[in-house]
């Protein structure tokens, strides 16, 4: 084992599909030489050249047009938008091709592409950089979403995501990028999509986060049990497809939930989780409502106590988790 960090985890396998595979290529703004918004990229246009790690024009709709297109004659395209507000732009490459081909063409045509971008608040890149939009493209049939918490992940679920006949969509928190680093094997290796992790394993009180925000789950876990309250951390690492079978288990055995994402809470990707809760088998179970924990539903400010106060910090877990414990 190494000890690598989330660039240097997603880079690694990106460059090993690349040596194995080589219908895998690179497209994007920026990711030759200057190596990507984040540098994830960096130094792989010196070994695989300029053809397959392709410097884009800033048109995302072109981009992911073209990724679609090639996609579909074979080839495996892994596309970088800058920043994860931007899909807006190629939302109808996404929604209305990407998603639908294989259906619409009865599984005669495959779209085998991966979109990578990096997605969340606090560098204050303000209200047009510092989205996060994951519950819009998990609405669309036809697209997968993933949201890797740790390096570990991030290489495992990268390669399932390449592998994968169907368009991936996959963010990569900014906060993560160089501050998360983890044990990560050298060899290739895949965490099949909709395989739910126990990052830590309690009996009081589940938390369901994404992201970013299963490290704070976990700072809030550690602070809790100080207090002799046992918290279990469920990172979905995929929402589509969600792992819910580990969720109910794990609120069957604590009997109360707390779901958490950076998202706006307001019609947030949690919503689906709460539901899914309450209609499946873990509803009698329950000793306290579903408590869910979302940013406010205000643009992302530029200023960083304004940026903070908006989005769930690791306090805000600490007190959803003892009120949900208060109430029967």
């Amino acid at each position: 084992m190494r000890e690598l960090t989330y660039v240097e985890a997603l880079r690694e396998c990106m460059s090993q599909e690349m040596r194995e595979n080589e219908n895998v290529f690179l497209m994007g703004e920026d990711i030759g030489v200057y190596g990507g918004a984040f540098g994830v990229t960096r130094g792989m246009v010196e070994e695989f050249g300029p053809e397959r790690v392709r410097n884009t024009p800033i048109s995302e709709a072109g981009i992911t047009g073209s990724a679609i297109g090639s996609a579909l004659t074979g080839m495996q395209p892994i596309v970088e938008l800058q920043f994860s507000d931007f899909i807006t732009i190629a939302m109808d490459q996404l929604a209305n091709q990407a998603a639908k081909l294989r259906y619409m063409y009865g599984g005669k045509g495959n779209v085998p592409m991966v979109l990578r971008t990096p997605a969340g608040s606090g560098t204050g890149a303000a209200a047009q950089h510092s989205q996060s939009l994951e519950a819009w493209v998990a609405h669309v049939p036809g697209l997968k979403v993933v949201q890797p918490s740790t390096a570990y992940d991030a290489k495992g679920l990268l390669k399932a995501a390449i592998d994968d006949p169907n368009p991936v969509i996959f963010y990569e928190h900014k906060l993560l990028y160089k501050t998360s680093s983890d044990d990560v094997p050298e060899e290739p290796y895949s965490i099949s999509l909709g395989q739910a992790d126990v990052k830590k394993e309690g009996t009081d009180v589940t938390i369901v986060a994404t992201s970013v925000m299963v490290h704070r789950a976990l700072d809030a876990a550690e602070k809790l049990s100080e207090e002799g309250i046992s918290v279990e951390v469920i990172d979905p690492r995929s929402i589509v497809p969600l792992d819910e079978e580990t969720i109910v288990q794990s609120v069957i055995k604590t009997n109360r939930v707390v779901v958490v994402h950076e998202a706006v809470k307001r019609g947030g990707y949690g919503a689906e989780i709460a539901s899914m809760i309450t209609e499946s088998e873990a509803f009698d179970f329950l000793d306290a409502p579903v408590k869910r924990l979302g940013a406010s539903p205000v643009p992302v400010p530029y200023n960083p106590e304004l940026e903070k106060a908006m989005t769930p910090q690791t306090d805000d877990l600490i007190q959803a988790c003892r009120e949900t414990l208060q109430r029967t």
